[in-house]
């Protein structure tokens, strides 16, 4: 049974790590001086330079060889024919099919999805436009100007992140809200000052049970039909659900023509491409979305059938399991140097760690191989003045992702040239570091790798694109692991402890947890 770790390229791959231990990546330029045409690639309207990694030609070549050797191309095909994949849950994984814009089919058990698809897309664009263009009219015949979705996790990150990093394109006359926290106070400092008969609620939940959301939606009902004075059935006009629990959503009162579909097979950091994404078609329009589509299926396209060694994803994730397996990392730094993309990396730090934070294979043996990376970051140059002196003189080892827009600012070209070359300054100072004769306490010793993307700018397609690529580098270092993806049993046992503390069904508490449990008690 396939296991990377105990393969001859594994092998070589460590023995290459501490050959090139004492290498400095300024040096391989000189060595090979068209190593930036040779290691960047452009696809979409995505730009990636990858020549600032302590990597060699060999070592390119052997990770390529590990991509090869294991079930990456068998499973890159299964995935996109609908085969289940989501081996521990029986499922298969098709976010691809939700942008699949050549409309091919997809089978199964041998059933189309693509019409039930298209068919969830005409419906997000019917009540996208009616909400836009004011045609749907709130119980007392106000149009609607305030959406605020009601999720978490999958079905709060991922629209959130989209409809903030295109805010540009936002309808001029809605405004959107994101809660998400079982904190009261995210919800009520959210309702405050709004006018419930101008705001729509989008509760978005798979299940429709999810703790969070259930109480962030009760209480959001409950301020609905106090401050209007209004009765149940007002709720249709102010209330819809993205679920797959249909019957869940018409008792709380949602009308049943107000129940967006998706499906078991979509999960839910990589659900903002279904109904989920039901704000991002509000914001940007349903033409805006489908652009948003059409930039992750290019990416898709791509990954199914460009060779390895020229394909975007398949170099990002071996770039990445390089660093984690062989060179000792234990994160991942995501800097986007832009405003806009603010709340990418929490988007990626749960794409990634829900993804690839896992300790047993498919065929539930232990690893003893490091798997997914601490995500983490925030934007540049608000990084350079918090936490990039760790990476600099520090003694962690942090690879990082620069994310740049090209065509930005226009109206204030002075910012975007010092936030573009700050970000240029910190990837050669990173990689270059000071004089190495200044051996004192300014000394940065440099030799430290990145990623440079760059973005032709910021659209809905480019950010679909953005969007694609980081899924399917996941899923190729899941795929290289041996491990599942696309289950999170670890989030499913925290849920499962917190319902049972909160019912009081589970007693047999360790003394520390029953201890803050009576305090808690206590006190409500």
């Amino acid at each position: 049974m396939y296991s990377p770790a105990t393969s001859e390229i594994w092998s070589e791959l460590q023995r290459l790590a501490k050959q090139t231990e004492s290498d400095q990546i300024i040096d391989y330029f000189s060595r090979q001086p068209d190593r930036f045409n040779k290691m960047s690639l452009k696809v979409s309207g995505l730009f990636l330079d990858y020549s600032k990694n302590k990597i060699t030609a060999q070592v390119l070549d052997e990770l390529q060889a590990l991509a090869a050797q294991s079930p990456l191309a068998d499973k890159i095909q299964q995935m996109l024919a609908g085969q289940k994949i989501n081996t521990s849950e029986n499922r298969p994984v098709l976010h691809t099919a939700l942008r699949n814009r050549s409309n091919t089919p997809v089978l199964v058990d041998g059933v189309d999805v693509m019409p039930g698809i298209n068919a969830a897309l005409k419906h997000i664009q019917s009540f996208s436009n009616a909400i836009r263009s004011g045609h749907w009219l709130g119980y007392s015949g106000k149009p609607i100007r305030n959406v605020i979705n009601i999720g978490i996790g999958g079905s709060d990150l991922g629209p959130n992140m989209v409809c903030r990093a295109l805010l540009e394109y936002q309808h001029p006359k809605l405004k959107f809200y994101f809660v998400s926290n079982v904190d009261s106070s995210h919800v009520q400092k959210t309702l405050k000052n709004l006018n419930p008969e101008e705001t729509l609620f989008i509760i978005s939940s798979k299940t429709f049970s999810t703790q969070e959301t259930q109480l962030n939606a009760q209480t959001s009902k409950k301020w609905f039909l106090e401050s209007c004075q209004s009765m149940e059935q007002d709720i249709s006009q102010h209330f819809v659900a993205v679920s797959t629990n249909i019957e869940a959503a018409r008792n709380f009162g949602i009308a049943e023509e107000n129940i967006f579909e998706f499906w078991d097979w979509v999960g839910g950091r990589y659900s903002l491409w279904s109904s989920i994404g039901l704000p991002i078609a509000l914001s940007v329009g349903f033409e805006g979305f489908l652009e948003l589509l059409e930039g992750a299926h290019e990416i898709d396209q791509h990954f199914a059938t460009a060779p390895f060694a020229e394909n975007l994803p398949v170099i990002l994730a071996l770039i990445g399991i390089w660093h984690i397996n062989f060179q000792g990392a234990d994160t991942q730094a995501v800097i986007p140097y832009d405003q806009a993309l603010h709340q990418l990396p929490a988007f990626l730090q749960q794409l990634d760690m829900e993804s690839n934070g896992k300790s047993v294979d498919v065929a539930g043996r232990s690893v003893d191989y490091a798997t997914g990376p601490v995500v983490w970051g925030q934007t540049g140059s608000n990084g350079q003045h918090a936490f990039f002196q760790l990476l600099h003189q520090g003694t962690r080892f942090v690879p990082i992702d620069f994310i740049a827009c090209l065509n930005r600012d226009t109206q204030t070209p002075e910012h975007n040239v010092a936030l573009l070359t700050n970000m240029l300054a910190q990837a050669e100072a990173f990689m270059v570091g000071s004089d190495k004769n200044q051996q004192d306490y300014s000394y940065c010793p440099g030799n430290k790798p990145s990623n440079t993307l760059l973005i032709d700018d910021l659209t809905p397609k480019n950010i679909g694109a953005l969007i694609a690529l980081y899924e399917h580098k996941v899923f190729v270092q899941g795929v290289i692991w041996n491990i599942n993806s696309f289950d999170q049993w670890g989030v499913q046992l925290g849920k499962k402890l917190a319902l049972e503390m909160s019912l009081g069904n589970k007693t047999d508490h360790d003394p520390s947890t029953a201890a803050l449990l009576a305090m808690v008690r206590a006190k409500i």
